[in-house]
Parts: C-alpha cells; sequence; structure tokens
C-alpha cells in the first residue's frame, strides 16, 4: 500500500539527525539528506532493517539544481504521499577563527549553509507541507539553531551570522505560513551533544552533554503539536548549562 505521509530530514549524520530520522521513521517513511553517502546509509539500513522505510539521497542544500534534482527524485518515490515533516538540520559552516584572520570565503560559508541552505530547503518543502494540512498532525518545518543563534561569541563570527539569518529565515516563515496552517519552528541547541565526535569530552557532570534522542523527542512534540498551540521557538539546554 502506499505511503499516506512521508518526512524529510536534512542533515543526517550519526548524532541528532539520526536521532530524529530513527523518530519520525516510528510513523512515517522517511528521506534523510546529506552531502555525503557515508552520513546516511547507516541510519537508512538501520531503519529499513527494523521494519521501517528509509531512502538517502546525497544533496548539497546550498546548491538549488541539487535541490531540484533531490526533489524530482522525491516526488517519483512518493507519488501521491503528503510530506508531514520536514527537518533542517545541516551542522555546516562552523569556523572558530579570529575576525581579522577570517576570509570571505570562510565567512561566507555560514551564510550558505545555514542561510541559502536552508532557503532552498524551505522553498522546496513549502509547497508540499501547504498540500498536507488534512493530515492527523500539522504539516510541520523545523529548523535546528544553536547558541549562535541569538549570540555572536568572539571568534565565531561566520557561524553566528549564519545562524542569525536561519533564524530570522525562521521567524518570518513562521508569521507567514502559520495562518495557512503549516507549523514553522526554531530549536535552539545550547550545549555540547552527546554524539561520537564528543564521546571523549569530559564534564564534571556526566549528564552534561544534550542527549541527540531527547533532542529527537521534542522535535516530535513540535510536530504533534496542535494548531491551537503552536510554539515558534524552544531553547533546550543540559540542567547544568550556564546560560
Amino acid at each position: 500500500m502506499a505511503a499516506k505521509a512521508f518526512a524529510i530530514v536534512a542533515g543526517v549524520g550519526s548524532g541528532t539527525g539520526a536521532s530524529v530520522a530513527r523518530k519520525f521513521a516510528k510513523s512515517y517513511p522517511v528521506v534523510l539528506l546529506s552531502r555525503s553517502p557515508a552520513s546516511y546509509e547507516p541510519i537508512v539500513e538501520e531503519i529499513n532493517a527494523s521494519g521501517g522505510k528509509a531512502i538517502g539521497l546525497s544533496t548539497d542544500l546550498a546548491d538549488l539544481k541539487s535541490v531540484q534534482s533531490t526533489f524530482d527524485k522525491i516526488g517519483k518515490e512518493f507519488p501521491s504521499a503528503l510530506l508531514a515533516a520536514a527537518i533542517f538540520n545541516p551542522g555546516g559552516g562552523f569556523v572558530r577563527k579570529p575576525f581579522l584572520e577570517l576570509t570571505e570565503e570562510e565567512f561566507l560559508s555560514g551564510f550558505e549553509s545555514q542561510g541559502k541552505g536552508a532557503f532552498n530547503f524551505s522553498k522546496a518543502t513549502l509547497p508540499l507541507l501547504l498540500k498536507a494540512t488534512s493530515l492527523e498532525h500539522p504539516p510541520s518545518l523545523i529548523f535546528t539553531g544553536a547558541t549562535a543563534s541569538v549570540r555572536g561569541s568572539a571568534n565565531c563570527a561566520s557561524f553566528a551570522s549564519g545562524k542569525f539569518a536561519l533564524r530570522a529565515l525562521s521567524q518570518s516563515l513562521a508569521r507567514e505560513f502559520g495562518p495557512q496552517g503549516v507549523h514553522v519552528s526554531h530549536v535552539i541547541v545550547d550545549g555540547v551533544i552527546d554524539i561520537p565526535r564528543t564521546k571523549a569530552w569530559k564534564f564534571e557532570h556526566p549528564d552534561a552533554k544534550l542527549s541527540p534522542d531527547a533532542i529527537a523527542d521534542s522535535y516530535w512534540f513540535l510536530h504533534t503539536q496542535p494548531r491551537t498551540t503552536f510554539a515558534f521557538e524552544l531553547d533546550l539546554r543540559p540542567y547544568v548549562e550556564k546560560w
């Protein structure tokens, strides 16, 4: 039987993206996007082996032609299904460097991955989400932000500029498309996420890192909110994080 609805998770690796993919795959077939097949292939295999349905597509969201090609393939894979949720989670654009040493290319990398990437992703997903307002849960467009979305730290001009742009875009889209039934939200992830790359990082408290599975639970919470109670922004941080 053809799927009634599906979800797209962009920016799938071994951390938050994988956890979000697993969470949404319990209810929908999922399309996982990343620039490198090595990033999404393990989770695609895991979901399919456990009885769910997942496909992975190599996509550069900052490249319009790549995005258009990807969504052509998605349309062929799910010709009659509705897009229930679209999650933007790419982690690119992080450059920590003194401003006077920053090159133009490095500065623009933050906007390319976060601002332009989110723009292309939103342009591709919103027409599909607008068609899905009859589903059980309001169609959702969720953006992963960071501390840098609201605070530009020293040596993080590139990343903060990109994340500020992402938050501004998501806020504008929430105000435009919320009244049309699409739940647009932005999640500030404030702290170190417990992923393979940070396993060796030690803190005073053993639970001082954000759990990617708990982050995914919060994304699902946003997706299942009724139209009478749309939250635009969540701040997620460990209980010991200073802010």
